[in-house]
């Protein structure tokens, strides 16, 4: 609530929890307010709203002004160079990348109504999208891989063995590494330093006898990681809660990068940060690709899969429908795959009324 005689009024990200339609009665009431005299101190990474809604528009680029002109006289482009530093150079012109052997294979993955015989491989040096409306189970399906959310039914080959993972446990000591949707409830101990949350996956390899941790040799992994990522803190003793949230995003990928983790999976890494850490993940993602890993990455932004990805899966309704390659995609043909299994026959489904899994195994979807 606007307290009486309050003139000015600062918003520091706050859509970040809303709908499109609670966002636009906010826009409304600024805008009210705004006629009414108050001034109104705007803070969001969302470029678009930024245009839409402000007067004038300040960039600040590691706790500098880096230039302030009126909203009209900012181009999208010239947004982003202010903020990033540097032209975005197109990641859709990149050349094909050389692949090695598959190092994931999920064959008629199964759990409950959410993931229905899902079917997939990666190779290494691979970049693999998921895309899908919500609730598609894209997420479901990469907790039932990782273990967290153990599968009914299916098949998971790593490196070509298979192996049952009935933990995250399980899969963190088979190579496998996630990134949850949600960093702040499941990917940070947002009470604790930077240098506790990106050690704690490798604390077996930094113990010596007996169980001890070795204090150099954490420091020694901690400071390459943070430095490699660019994670920018005070200190590695700061709380992992005080940085902003690309940070907060690095400080987790350096957790299983520290740990050398074979197999990827990123569940909408890019979410809630800014454009100059969205393009420092990109490139990160390009490099590990070219490093040998094997990357599956969850995404609700089509045009981001379509730049980062090799190939992109589409989810509907539990279901894998469609794989795309590189080439053979465009956002009108995703946009359809996803929204499929919504719109076919019930009986097209081929689960009967339960809608639960049988328990077949079936051949991944091939690219297009």
């Amino acid at each position: 609530a606007v307290g009486p005689g309050a003139r000015v009024l600062f918003f520091d990200e706050p859509t970040a929890a809303l709908t499109g339609n609670e966002a636009g009665r906010l826009f409304a009431q600024m805008a009210l307010l705004q006629a009414d005299g108050v001034g109104i101190i705007y803070i969001s990474h969302h470029l678009e709203e930024v245009r839409k809604i402000a007067t004038r528009i300040t960039v600040l680029r590691d706790g500098k002004g880096v230039a302030s002109r009126s909203a009209g006289g900012w181009t999208p482009g010239e947004l982003v160079r202010a903020m990033v530093g540097r032209d975005l150079t197109s990641l859709e012109d990149r050349p094909a990348r050389r692949l090695g052997a598959t190092a994931l294979r999920v064959d008629g993955l199964c759990r409950g109504t959410t993931v229905r015989e899902v079917s997939f491989e990666v190779r290494q040096g691979e970049i693999l999208g998921f895309a899908g409306l919500m609730g598609s189970g894209r997420t479901e399906t990469m907790r039932a891989v990782f273990g967290a959310d153990p599968p009914e039914a299916g098949e998971i080959r790593l490196k070509g063995e298979v192996t049952r993972i009935r933990s995250p446990r399980d899969a963190v000591r088979q190579g496998m590494a996630l990134l949850t949707e949600d960093r702040k409830r499941h990917g940070l101990l947002l009470p604790l330093s930077v240098r506790i949350n990106i050690a704690l996956a490798s604390l077996p390899r930094l113990s010596r006898c007996r169980g001890w941790l070795s204090p150099a040799a954490e420091r020694d992994g901690v400071v390459k990681w943070a430095e490699r990522l660019s994670v920018r803190c005070h200190s590695l003793e700061q709380r992992v809660a005080e940085l902003s949230g690309g940070n907060q995003q690095k400080a987790v990928m350096a957790r299983w990068l520290m740990r050398d983790c074979a197999v990827l999976l990123f569940d909408e890494p890019t979410r809630g940060i800014d454009v100059g850490a969205k393009f420092e993940i990109y490139t990160l993602l390009d490099e590990l690709a070219e490093a040998g890993k094997a990357i599956v990455m969850v995404s609700s932004d089509l045009r981001e899969l379509m730049a980062v990805c090799d190939r992109i899966a589409v989810m509907s309704a539990g279901r894998l429908v469609e794989t795309f390659a590189r080439g053979d995609w465009s956002e009108a043909g995703l946009l359809a795959a996803a929204l499929s299994g919504y719109t076919a026959p019930a009986d097209s489904l081929g689960s009967g009324d339960s809608g639960r899994c049988s328990g077949r195994r079936g051949d991944p979807q091939p690219g297009r």
